[in-house]
């Protein structure tokens, strides 16, 4: 059983991707090109919160073709990519879709998400986050690893 705790009034999930739905690793391929493994547990957690009517947003630092993929899937609008900047997206999701700090949570697991986990009134992270993460007041820790269930367990507290 999870020990994450989430209002009611969250209406949207706002995460990072490469180290929260991802192990946090990445595959260099014979050809030179790169890739991430997807844990099907997580694929469902954007299942589960897009059936019950959650907005998704993705904000990553990276571009890879699995963002791609969830976006296609769950027809997720908001997907950023290449952001070195978070926070300057995070607060133009939150007034687009005029959203209180009561109706957002972030997902983050590096020195890149620290400026929106201070931002965000509800944040969590992931066991192996950085140390500096781990330490932002109020944040909550998933009992799954990323790439392993961590993005699920999130899913789960809110509609499960």
């Amino acid at each position: 059983m999870s020990e994450i705790k989430l209002p009611n009034s969250i209406k949207m999930v706002i995460t990072d991707f490469d180290g929260v739905v991802t192990d946090n690793c990445v595959y260099v391929n014979e050809d030179f090109t790169m890739s991430r493994k997807l844990n099907f547990k997580d694929v469902m957690g954007f299942s589960i919160l897009k059936k019950n009517g959650y907005e998704i947003a993705i904000i990553s630092g990276e571009k890879n073709s699995a963002i791609e993929i969830m976006a296609r899937k769950f027809n997720i609008k908001e997907i950023h990519q290449n952001i070195r900047i978070k926070i300057d997206v995070l607060k133009s999701i939150v007034e687009h879709y005029g959203l209180s700090d009561e109706e957002f949570v972030y997902i983050g697991d590096d020195i890149n998400d620290l400026d929106c986990l201070k931002f965000a009134k509800y944040k969590i992270t992931v066991p192996h986050a950085t140390e500096k993460v781990k330490a932002v007041e109020g944040i909550q820790i998933t009992k799954n690893a990323a790439g392993n269930g961590a993005f699920r367990e999130v899913a789960d507290c809110l509609a499960g």
